[in-house]
């Protein structure tokens, strides 16, 4: 079996830290563990998470990657910091899985997806939603014609207002602009976002919409999103992204086409309905709603993050590609500008 070191780039405000060494432990194809934070914050997590697993700890990011020599890099650092992180692991000869955004200017991460195709590398984006099992069937099924010719897309990511109340959430850097480059949607809908294409296999080409703070709550993010789309295979579509609950998530993919329609709800822990349910007029026409009754698990970022290693070991392809995460980062970009000057934005 192809193992390979990752050597994990990080600072004391990465995000889901806990995750990416729960996953990386649970990893067959990882050898070892390598990690540079300065000031080390995440040491004690880490050799918690991974045991003997992690290798060494280092304070310098560049050490690690000359002294290591790691296959793939695992970048989780603040939008503002993780272009030249990500530059230098590209330039080290890893493979990249980096949080999102990655970047607060589309402007930083381009060039970087132009750098890992030269140099034959992987440059992946943490959008997990991917690989979630009933995400990858309903996927098959639009691509089996199940739909027919898509029309259109209705999808919602819905989040809690709560944490926005919370003065340490205000000085974090997903709730500031200029360390974030925006707010809910390319925290959270950039995910909703992103499943919309993947799901039918047509890109954004026009963006518009409106963006603010509705809540009130101290920070100079939007906190409320909602997006007006037009696909390149000529339908449209609208994605609601904000911050409104008490608690939890709602969160769904509508798709119509003209033999049918899908429906992907977010499952959470405690609720037993299908995640996927469909309807299709065209052969093989279906009698009645669908159930999906394939597994919930395995979802999540410790899925992902092995995908992701696989394709870095040459077992599989990845499950997401550097242009991939790029079209999401400069439609959301693209929605900022939109929504700022009222207009609408070709992408």
């Amino acid at each position: 079996m192809a193992k390979l070191s990752v050597g994990v780039i990080t600072h004391a405000e990465g995000a889901h830290l806990g995750a990416y060494f729960e996953a990386l432990a649970q990893c067959e194809e990882v050898s070892d563990v390598v990690l540079s934070d300065p000031g080390g914050a995440s040491f004690p997590a880490a050799r918690k998470a991974l045991g003997e697993k992690l290798a060494a700890v280092y304070e310098n990011r560049d050490a690690m990657l000359n002294e290591a020599a790691p296959d793939m890099a695992l970048v989780s650092m603040e939008a503002l910091k993780a272009p030249p992180a990500i530059d230098a692991a590209l330039e080290a000869g890893c493979h990249v899985l980096a949080e999102k955004p990655a970047c607060v200017r589309v402007e930083d991460f381009e060039p970087l997806v132009r750098k890992a195709e030269g140099k034959k590398l992987h440059l992946m984006l943490a959008l997990a939603n991917r690989v979630t099992p009933a995400v990858q069937e309903a996927r098959r099924l639009i691509e089996a014609g199940t739909l027919g010719k898509i029309y259109g897309v209705e999808a919602h990511l819905v989040a809690d207002q709560t944490r926005l109340k919370s003065k340490s959430y205000h000085e974090r850097w997903y709730a500031q602009k200029a360390r974030a480059g925006g707010g809910h949607l390319v925290w959270l809908g950039i995910h909703w976002l992103d499943l919309t294409m993947y799901l039918t296999g047509s890109d954004v080409v026009e963006v518009a919409g409106f963006a603010g703070n509705v809540g009130g709550q101290p920070i100079d993010v939007e906190d409320s999103a909602a997006l007006s789309l037009r696909y390149a295979n000529g339908s449209f579509g609208t994605l609601t992204s904000g911050y409104y609950l008490d608690r939890g998530y709602h969160s769904h993919i509508r798709i119509w086409g003209s033999g049918g329609w899908l429906e992907y709800t977010e499952w959470l822990g405690g609720r037993q309905e299908a995640p996927l349910k469909w309807e299709s007029t065209v052969a093989p026409k279906t009698d009645g709603i669908q159930e999906y009754k394939g597994p919930f698990e395995p979802r999540g970022y410790t899925p992902f993050v092995v995908e992701c290693v696989r394709a870095c070991a040459g077992l599989r392809e990845a499950p997401i590609t550097g242009r991939d995460g790029l079209r999401a980062l400069k439609i959301i970009h693209g929605f900022y500008e939109a929504a700022e000057q009222g207009r609408t934005v070709k992408i």
